[in-house]
């Protein structure tokens, strides 16, 4: 820390100052925001241009989204291929999620929840300890979206029963919507949104309806998208991403 740091640090940082190094304007296109009202500071709008924070522990917002702090962890998306068990090391040598971290950072990240080794799609990874714990505790109930092609043409009637509620060995799942996006001639394309983590939920829910599921991806985790992310491959979550990501998990 040098001599003219120190004030600055300890009175807290101008606001212009944070919002120009998160990203989103530079200090004078701040100052505009400011003026026009459309920073808010801890759920106060901000009217004073000089207004110090501390970008850690103070929740900025502009035009009501979260603008998170300068990140002191990293956040990442990987699109998990199938065929790769969710663990970062695999004792028993099948492939695993360090082979393919280690690829894009040498930082020791360790995966929030996990997918079957033969479902594909969206893992968050982090070094992140307090997100990734508020991110599997069921309490804050974040939404995962599910695209699964199953065996067989399902009915009305069997979307229905999805939708009303399945019951499984270790009890109901109900999920937040149940979607059909394709019938095929022996095959139909179901999109499952729901916020349980349990293990392989979606396979024994159409397990449970006597139509199998024969490929499965999740494509979302509440705010983020999988997008045309290909598999194997891996992004860090956007400003916008981990600032919604915060505000569902309180953090």
């Amino acid at each position: 820390m040098t001599q003219s740091d120190g004030p600055e640090l300890h009175e807290g940082i101008r606001l212009q100052k944070v919002l120009a190094q998160a990203g989103v304007a530079s200090r004078r296109a701040a100052e505009d925001l400011i003026f026009r009202r459309r920073v808010e500071v801890n759920g106060e709008v901000v009217t004073e241009q000089g207004r110090r924070v501390d970008p850690v522990h103070d929740v900025i917002r502009v035009d009501g989204k979260r603008i998170p702090p300068q990140a002191a962890h990293l956040y990442v998306v990987l699109n998990k291929p199938r065929g790769v068990v969710s663990t970062m090391e695999d004792p028993h040598g099948r492939p695993a999620l360090a082979e393919i971290v280690r690829t894009f950072t040498p930082e020791r990240l360790f995966h929030v929840g996990r997918l079957d080794a033969e479902t594909e799609g969206l893992l968050i990874l982090t070094n992140d300890g307090d997100f990734s714990q508020r991110m599997m505790h069921p309490s804050f109930e974040v939404p995962k979206v599910y695209v699964a092609e199953i065996a067989g043409v399902i009915t009305e009637a069997s979307l229905k029963n999805l939708r009303k509620g399945i019951e499984l060995d270790d009890g109901p799942v109900k999920p937040d919507k149940v979607e059909l996006l394709q019938r095929g001639t022996d095959r139909s394309l179901v999109r499952v949104t729901l916020h349980e983590g349990r293990n392989r939920i979606v396979r024994r829910m159409f397990d449970e309806i006597g139509q199998p599921v024969r490929q499965l991806s999740r494509i979302a985790i509440g705010p983020v998208r999988l997008g045309e992310l290909k598999p194997g491959m891996l992004r860090e979550l956007t400003r916008e991403e981990l600032g919604a990501l915060l505000d569902l998990v309180q953090l």
